[in-house]
């Protein structure tokens, strides 16, 4: 067992997780001490190391040609920065008591412990895999990782047959039927809710399924995949529901992520009722001065309904990263939480949506007013003029504005970035309506649709 220092050195660093959170908290730690004052040592279990997760799909549909586009730093640049990146090395067991970490190398098998003074938990997430017969047969995967993307790509170079089903029709479903799409394939989403994309209302969500439908992508609504059917070569042919089969020649599972928080659970650390890491402000667990998480194993704090959530981006995991890496290097950052803003897209129509839905807001006990507005991009007599649909809800008596979601094509994702400055500023609809956004007819319409939204908000909460 190795538990001896490479260095002479201070104190030791254990980053678990080389990708966003991890490798941008030990890259920043650096950043403010030198290897005589703190050794880094990185554990990572798979091929790569700061990549985008997001660009998967992109990279799957061809947008993205090398996976190499999608690696912001590789484990040489990080070892150059006198890290300690120890690829393919998987953490078995934290020994928090002992303040050691057990890890086995995948190639030979060989174990060793590492003691640590601080210790980083950046685990990310797991697709969620359901428990049916046959998902584990060959050509079903889920997309989590840049090793399960270029799996997934083999698996399509390989394929004769031109049909896929997706199971799931959330951020990472649509994704992948337009990824599907690009490649010719003939594309069935199965979705167990009401309309695809959960994280908008229904009647959003109903804009999103007539989208899809109107670029060649079969919708199949309520309904749960019940199993994988093989074919005598053991390979995916159809997966099936109770009341009907999908003929499928590569299966993608889009159904969504968990914390990975196995580990942390085995060494009894404090899981929130997501199933992730709960942290202060400084993204130290709680309880635990010398341990810090960040990224996609971790809850954080929505700043509209003041609740604990699970968010996967790695916008928030960057952040967490730098907070970490502070805090560890002997500075002060702090992490105050989030609103919940994503944007995603399926061919050329744009989904964004920030704040909270009906459903949230009626679960912390919010009482609110809701609008819904059409308008368009541009100027109406612009050409390249299209379609958005934004619908906005708001605080009733105060007008604080809780939540915006947007549906529509070129120019109507981005416009959500309003809503988040302004759920984070606390403001309310009445004081958006002024906001001094910028105008010209290639831009947008005299009142942003996202303005015009607000001023019928603000309207509704004067008359409620």
């Amino acid at each position: 067992m190795n538990m001896s220092r490479t260095r002479d050195t201070s104190e030791r660093l254990v980053v678990i997780g080389g990708d966003a959170a991890g490798m941008s908290a030990a890259s920043q730690a650096r950043r403010l001490k030198g290897p005589d004052e703190l050794e880094i040592v990185a554990f990572e279990r798979g091929h790569f190391t700061s990549y985008s997760a997001c660009g998967i799909p992109y990279w799957v549909g061809g947008d993205v040609t090398e996976p190499d586009q999608l690696i912001a730093r590789t484990p040489e640049e990080h070892r150059a920065r006198d890290i300690d990146l120890r690829m393919r090395t998987e953490v078995m067991e934290i020994d928090v008591g002992r303040q050691r970490v057990r890890a086995r190398d995948l190639e030979s098998g060989a174990e060793s412990w590492t003691s640590y003074d601080k210790l980083v938990i950046a685990t990310g997430a797991r697709p969620i895999r359901p428990d049916m017969p046959g998902v584990d047969a060959p050509g079903v995967h889920g997309v989590q990782t840049l090793d399960d993307g270029q799996a997934l790509i083999d698996t399509l170079a390989h394929t004769r047959g031109r049909t896929a089903v997706v199971v799931g029709a959330g951020y990472i479903g649509v994704e992948m039927a337009e990824a599907l799409i690009n490649r010719g394939y003939e594309v069935t989403v199965v979705n167990r809710g009401s309309e695809p994309m959960s994280t908008l209302d229904p009647d959003m969500g109903r804009l999103v399924h007539e989208a899809m439908e109107g670029l060649g992508i079969t919708m199949v609504d309520d309904a749960a995949v019940t199993k994988v059917l093989t074919g005598e070569d053991g390979r995916v042919r159809a997966v099936a529901t109770e009341n009907a089969e999908y003929p499928a020649d590569v299966v993608v599972l889009g159904i969504g992520v968990r914390p990975e928080t196995t580990l942390a659970r085995a060494a009894g650390l404090p899981l929130g009722s997501h199933g992730g890491l709960l942290t202060d402000l400084a993204m130290r667990v709680r309880g635990h001065e010398n341990i810090w998480a960040g990224g996609d194993c971790v809850e954080v704090l929505d700043l509209v309904s003041g609740q604990e959530r699970h968010i996967a981006l790695g916008t928030h995991a960057n952040k967490h990263g730098q907070v970490i890496g502070t805090g560890a290097g002997g500075g002060y950052a702090t992490f105050p939480g989030v609103v919940g803003t994503a944007v995603s897209k399926v061919c050329d129509l744009e989904i964004a949506r920030t704040g909270l839905r009906e459903k949230d807001a009626r679960r912390v006990g919010l009482q609110f007013v809701s609008v819904t507005i059409e308008s368009t991009s541009r100027a109406g007599y612009y050409p390249g003029a299209s379609p958005m649909t934004v619908k906005m809800l708001a605080e009733r008596r105060t007008g604080r504005l809780l939540g915006v979601q947007i549906v529509g094509r070129e120019g109507a994702g981005k416009r959500v970035d309003i809503a988040a400055v302004a759920l984070t500023a606390g403001m309310t609809v009445e004081q958006m309506t002024a906001l001094d956004l910028g105008y010209a007819p290639p831009f947008s319409p005299v009142w942003d649709p996202v303005l015009v939204a607000a001023r019928k908000a603000a309207a509704k909460v004067r008359a409620s």
